[in-house]
């Protein structure tokens, strides 16, 4: 998510997800804009297109889920641990967390 001026801008690929009328209408009620990458780009959104390969790796690859609320639970665990204890390389050996503190 970036910001341009006042206005926050969501930006994702062109996936029927990111497209549709619902998933469109959410956003808006939290006051977003969507801004899309070019389609067959996937580097235009290269911090996202990070994260869920990490995310896959280090997580859902690494379990057998029994529900999707099983899923949603450990999904959401590991989630809280890569923000809050995991150091990321890109921030200085600091976590989201830690350098979005510092930022403040």
């Amino acid at each position: 998510m970036g910001r341009v001026e006042d206005e926050f801008l969501l930006r994702s690929d062109n996936g029927l997800v990111f497209t549709s009328h619902h998933f469109t209408a959410i956003v808006r009620s939290y006051g977003l804009k969507q801004e899309f990458i070019t389609p067959h780009c996937p580097q235009q959104n290269g911090m996202v297109e990070r994260f869920i390969r990490t995310l896959k790796e280090q997580c859902v690859h690494r379990h057998r889920f029994e529900s999707i609320q099983h899923a949603m639970r450990v999904i959401g665990d590991w989630i809280a641990f890569y923000n809050n204890h995991r150091p990321h390389q890109a921030l200085a050996m600091r976590t989201p967390a830690e350098a979005f503190r510092l930022a403040a």
